[in-house]
């Protein structure tokens, strides 16, 4: 993948995108751009959002000798929301009750205080992290955290201007729920201009909500069939759920936006009907062979190699059609990941 088709930071204008469509049935490609959309799906068609919204969940931290750390805060503790589990780089000498300083947005400095350690599924070892605000949480988030943006967004995390920015960007227009750890890209592109147009199109679309967690960083080390990813947790509202159901039931097609909303409607619709949980948990790791029961086509970003992400959409296309997809994408310079374009799968 040539660097300069990784995507630093979304268009100004986001359904200006482009769209890569790909015609299952046919094998045939054909190319548009995101504001195109409602033209390209039927009247009636279901479109299925997340609606989890991205925590300021990276923080940069110093420590008492002038050290710099970096961590990913991932999940709070379930009987103290002040305590959160958290990746960090470097892990070495950190010690249980050392406390780090941590710079908020005003330029003031807060502290926070290494409570302990364990072990994530991936085997690798992670703090517990006290953020001292059990109560007001998240709008300490936003005082000392940055978006999560990929490794492969560069960015100076010293600088208020890039924790701003991408605050803002790296959201979709759907997001109202805070959990995530990173953005369900697919809904990058959707503006109201083209929320609006689908809605005339007569295209209904409804939510649900996966918390992204750190398993979507994870690559696949050994084999596609041994790999494993992380649960996360997921809500389908009863009103959702008997929309998806009177959408299949009446054969009007389910479309995914992006792997997170496939996998919740996979898993809340594993038996044929999609049933309405609450947060609910799933590891579901959709692979070729899955078993589709609820979507019937999806829109998704371009993908890392080796990622359970790419994995999903050679599972719900077949291995050979992504790939001579993913080919042609890269011989039209189409833009990659996460700030990328986007794909529309038929």
């Amino acid at each position: 993948m040539p660097e300069s088709l990784i995507a630093q930071k979304p268009l100004d204008k986001k359904d200006q995108s482009r769209l890569f469509v790909v015609d299952r049935e046919s094998g045939k490609f054909s190319h548009k751009h995101f504001y195109e959309l409602p033209g390209l799906l039927k009247h009636g068609d279901l479109l299925v959002v997340n609606d989890t919204r991205v925590l300021p969940s990276r923080l940069i931290a110093r420590r008492h000798s002038g050290g710099t750390i970096k961590l990913l805060l991932l999940k709070p503790q379930a009987t103290n929301t002040a305590i959160w589990e958290a990746m960090v780089t470097p892990i070495k000498r950190l010690k249980v009750g050392e406390v780090l300083q941590v710079e908020k947005s005003d330029g003031t400095t807060g502290t926070i205080t290494v409570e302990g350690f364990n072990t994530g599924p991936d085997g690798f070892k992670r703090i517990l992290v006290n953020l001292g605000a059990k109560e007001n949480v998240f709008e300490l988030l936003n005082q000392i955290g940055f978006a999560p943006v990929p490794p492969y967004i560069q960015r100076n995390y010293q600088t208020t201007a890039h924790r701003m920015e991408d605050l803002l960007l790296y959201q979709t227009m759907f997001a109202t729920v805070p959990g995530a750890v990173a953005a369900p890209t697919a809904g990058l592109h959707f503006t109201p201009q083209v929320t609006a147009a689908l809605k005339e199109a007569g295209i209904e679309t409804t939510t649900v909500t996966l918390h992204v967690g750190a398993g979507t960083f994870k690559p696949i080390e050994e084999s596609v069939e041994s790999h494993t990813i992380e649960e996360e947790t997921y809500t389908v509202s009863q009103e959702s759920a008997d929309k998806i159901n009177q959408a299949k039931k009446e054969g009007r097609r389910v479309i995914a936006v992006g792997t997170t909303s496939l996998r919740t409607l996979e898993t809340a619709g594993a038996s044929g009907t999609v049933q309405a949980a609450q947060n609910a948990r799933t590891a579901l790791y959709v692979k070729p062979g899955f078993d589709f029961q609820i979507v019937d086509a999806m829109i998704t970003n371009f993908h890392l190699s080796r990622s359970s992400l790419l994995v999903l959409v050679a599972a719900f296309t077949g291995r050979e059609l992504i790939m001579d997809a993913y080919k042609q994408a890269i011989d039209m310079k189409y833009r990659f990941y996460s700030y990328g374009d986007a794909m529309l799968i038929l």
